[in-house]
């Protein structure tokens, strides 16, 4: 409730103004038969409370550009504070690419729309990498499977980590062949690839490939896209399989 009593009380920070303007009225209602040292006086005191209004107004535009000023940068901070924390919902730390939920949320949403393909790639022998020359290594093969995948996969295509070393291409509209094909080519660039082991060994992967009508999900396309991974791994490792057929392109470095 506004206190009535308070505001009454509260000191006029213009009184002197007032009482200067007061005074300048006094001396002009009273006419020209005013001396002048009260005219003059009267006139100073007015011109004094001008000056000091005009600073006390420049002062209050100031405070007011620096609070809006202030209030543009909190919001701004905000704005990005709020793409930062989409942005760590959205996205596998190490990688950069979607992660699990991300993916499987954008490709259900692709299905409401379109044909979907779906690659489903795993590092071969990963955790022989890891035993090996330990996480940070690994870490680093990681990353170099990505680089391919970056380099590859097409635009309208995402790339989404699912699992430790196994990551899934969503292509909204792709036929199963065309999905396949861009599957070997990052086969071929992950089996070209130099990581840099310290044993000089090479790193392979696996990919399983898959296609489902609009209406699908990817749940179910995963599914499909799984069991023809683990075909391809059945087959010796370092294939594409497509769902429902043979692995393609068996290779002497399957072994790996």
């Amino acid at each position: 409730m506004h206190d009535v009593t308070a505001t009454a009380t509260a000191p006029d920070l213009f009184d002197a103004e007032r009482s200067a303007l007061a005074a300048a009225r006094a001396v002009f209602d009273a006419g020209p038969q005013q001396p002048a040292a009260d005219c003059h006086q009267a006139l100073g005191e007015l011109m004094g409370a001008f000056d000091r209004l005009l600073r006390e107004t420049r002062r209050l535009v100031r405070r007011s550009d620096r609070s809006e000023l202030e209030m543009n940068r909190l919001n701004q901070r905000l704005q990005d504070l709020a793409a930062e924390l989409e942005y760590r919902a959205t996205h596998d730390p190490l990688t950069g690419v979607l992660n699990r939920a991300a993916i499987i949320d954008m490709a259900n949403r692709h299905f409401v729309s379109h044909d979907l393909s779906l690659v489903v790639l795993d590092i071969d022998h990963f955790k022989r990498v890891n035993d090996s020359f330990g996480h940070p290594t690994g870490d680093q093969v990681i990353l170099g499977v990505v680089d391919c995948l970056k380099h590859l996969v097409p635009a309208g295509a995402q790339v989404g980590r699912v699992g430790g070393e196994e990551f899934t291409i969503v292509l909204p509209g792709w036929p199963l062949e065309r999905a396949a094909q861009t599957a070997q080519l990052v086969r071929r660039a992950i089996e070209g690839r130099a990581f840099g082991l310290p044993d000089g060994s090479r790193i392979t992967a696996s990919f399983g490939v898959s296609w489902l009508a609009r209406g699908g999900s990817f749940d179910l396309a995963y599914c499909a896209a799984d069991e023809a991974l683990y075909a391809a791994k059945r087959g010796g490792r370092n294939q594409v399989a497509r769902a429902g057929l043979p692995a393609a392109e068996p290779s002497p470095a399957s072994s790996a």
